[in-house]
Order: C-alpha cells, then structure tokens, then sequence
C-alpha cells in the first residue's frame, strides 16, 4: 500500500489492514452537508442578516454600480469611430494627463499640480491629523469623573455630525477680515495682533492667500474630525484589564509610564490597523470642502488648493465641457484611487511584517 494518502486511509496494527481515516470521514460528512449547514445558520441568525442588507445596498449603489463609469476613462467619443475603436484609444486619456503634448499641455501641468498638492495634504492630515484621536483618547482615559467625561466627548464629537457647509461657514466666518473694524474674524484680529500673521494678509482674508491654505485645511480637519474618530482608541483602551495598571504601579510607574509601557503596547494592534485605513484613504480628499473653503475655486488660492477631485469637477463643469472632459476627469479619478490601491496594499504589507498586524 505504498504511496497511498493517510489522508484517506490508515493501517489499523491489531487487524494489519488499511481502513478509511476517522478524520477524512468528518471532513467528507462536513463538505456533503455544508450548504445546509450554511441555510440552517441563516435561518437561524435570519435578524443579523437583514441588518446587512441597507449595507449591501449602499454598497452597490454607491461604490460597485458606479465602476460602470469608470468605462468613460478608456474612451474617446466620435461619432465616426466604432466603438471598438473609441475604446482602443481610450488610454490617450491617460496619455494626455501624464505627458501633456500640445492642448493638453495646461491640462497637464494642472493634474500634477493637483495631485501634489492632493499628497501633500493627505500627507500633512496623516502626520498632524492622525495622532489627535490617540491623545484624545489617552486624556479621556485620564478624567476619573464619569460626567465631565461625557461632557468633554459630547463637545469633541459634535463637529462631526454638522454638515460640511456649516464648518466652513464657520471657519470662514472666524478667518475672514475686510477692510470695516465692524467686519473683523475673531480668528484673523487674534493672529493679526499675536503678529502670527501680517496684517496685511490678515485684511486681505487668509483664505485668499495660498500659504495659509493648508494649515487651514488641516486644522478645521483637526477640528471636526479628531474626537469622533477617538471612539475607536478610547474603546480599545478601556478594555485593557485592571490588572495591568496595578502591576506597573508596584513596579513604581506614574501616569505617563503607564501610557508608555502599558497603554499604547496594549493598542498598538488597534492603531495599526487604523493608521492602514488612513493611508488607503490619503488620496481620497472630497472636493466639497475644498471649493466651499475657496468660495468656488478662487483663483489665487488654486496653487496650494487645487486636488484631483476639484480638478475632476473642474473639467466636468467647464464651459466647453464635452466628452473628451469627461473621460480626463475619469481617467484622472481612477488613477487618484489606483495609487490609493496601493498605498493601501504597500503599508499593510510593511505592517504585517514588521509587527504582525496587519489588515488582512
């Protein structure tokens, strides 16, 4: 019986015989049996899948049916072309977005500036932006009283749950400085006497000069973002046991040790995998808060503001906006999400093999 799987068989010594494996015949009555298994489960949780099913629709709606239109990106509409045709000369699209030769030179130019100024930011959001909710977290860990740590959370959450046109509203309304004592963001009359900024610039309105647009951006970010995106730290850190604290305090540890050497090690796995998260969405800036901040695309500022959504909606909105518009404004979208991609796959393999955690 050489050369015969023990998976399938096994000598049984007292009869010197080969028999089936015990193991095999679970496995085999599990395979044969395994999609009334599955319906059985379902019947039975039937609750936690509806649940699933608004996920599911949002889901298709939102993110798998609108791939369609990823389609626009490879084709150059003419109505004297077949449709084959259109399609095969579809990566002009890219081709005129990376190299840029004769009309599309300024288009061009302003893709690589939008996606320099689209990594920038997303950069700045992830060096600045990211550690907040961890801080957050560890001082709500720290306030003992039960009540004005629900009230300091309610505080830092809410930005979250205002729309988008009423942040900038206000952030507008704080820096913005005309020329009238009686018309001074309290904001802009603060920097402007601290001497952070000049005057000038400060009547001018800061969000009219390019080199404030940023940090701008990245505070108001701060801002609104920063305690509700805490939740998820502050959950990871109170489900640390009791007995950990206890043990680095016989071992003479204060405060800040024990967020050292206890605290952060016990949610390191839970900031990895978010920190993954963030870098698979760096690139993924929403061009809504980006135009309601320059009131419209202002031109002074589309040096430093300029993103490849506001790009994309830029062609798809232009006067002569046509066909050839629409694919660039695609073409410059997919590339936007294919580096995200990969962004996405680059760092969870580092983080998988240099601390064994890892997204998937």
């Amino acid at each position: 019986m050489k050369g015969i799987g023990t998976d399938y068989l096994v000598l049984d010594k007292e009869h010197g015989i080969w028999v089936e494996n015990p193991e095999q015949k679970v496995r085999d009555e599990v395979e044969k049996h395994y999609w009334r298994t599955v319906v059985r489960t379902i019947l039975k949780d039937w609750r936690l899948y509806v649940m699933l099913v608004p996920m599911i629709l949002v889901f298709l709606f939102w993110r798998y049916f609108p791939m369609y239109e990823l389609l626009g990106s490879f084709k150059v509409e003419d109505s004297v072309k077949s449709v084959a045709e259109q399609y095969s000369m579809g990566f002009s699209n890219f081709k005129a977005l990376l190299l840029g030769t004769g009309t599309f030179a300024k288009t061009s130019q302003d893709f690589w500036q939008a996606l320099r100024n689209t990594f920038v930011l997303s950069f700045y959001g992830l060096c600045f932006g990211f550690p907040m909710p961890i801080i957050l977290a560890l001082f709500f860990n720290e306030i003992r009283s039960n009540a004005a740590r629900s009230v300091y959370q309610v505080l830092t959450y809410l930005p979250k749950f205002m729309s988008t046109v009423i942040m900038t509203s206000l952030v507008i309304m704080l820096l913005r400085m005309q020329s009238t004592a009686n018309q001074v963001g309290v904001v802009a009359r603060l920097l402007s006497s601290l001497g952070i900024v000049p005057e000038a610039d400060a009547i001018g309105g800061l969000l009219n000069k390019p080199q404030y647009f940023r940090a701008i951006y990245q505070i108001s970010g701060i801002w609104e973002t920063a305690g509700y995106d805490s939740i998820v730290f502050f959950a990871a850190i109170i489900a640390i046991s009791p007995t950990s604290y206890e043990a680095a305090q016989i071992d003479g540890a204060g405060k800040w040790a024990q967020m050292r050497y206890v605290v952060l090690p016990s949610i390191l796995s839970t900031i990895v995998i978010m920190l993954i998260t963030r870098i698979g969405s760096m690139l993924s800036i929403g061009y809504e808060k980006v135009i309601l901040l320059t009131e419209g695309n202002n031109p002074e500022v589309l040096t430093t503001a300029q993103v490849i959504s506001t790009f994309s909606w830029q062609l798809k909105n232009a006067q002569n906006a046509g066909a050839r518009n629409t694919g660039l404004a695609s073409a410059a979208e997919m590339m936007n999400n294919v580096v995200g991609m990969l962004l996405v796959i680059g760092s969870n393999t580092i983080a998988r093999k240099a601390s064994n955690v890892s997204l998937y």
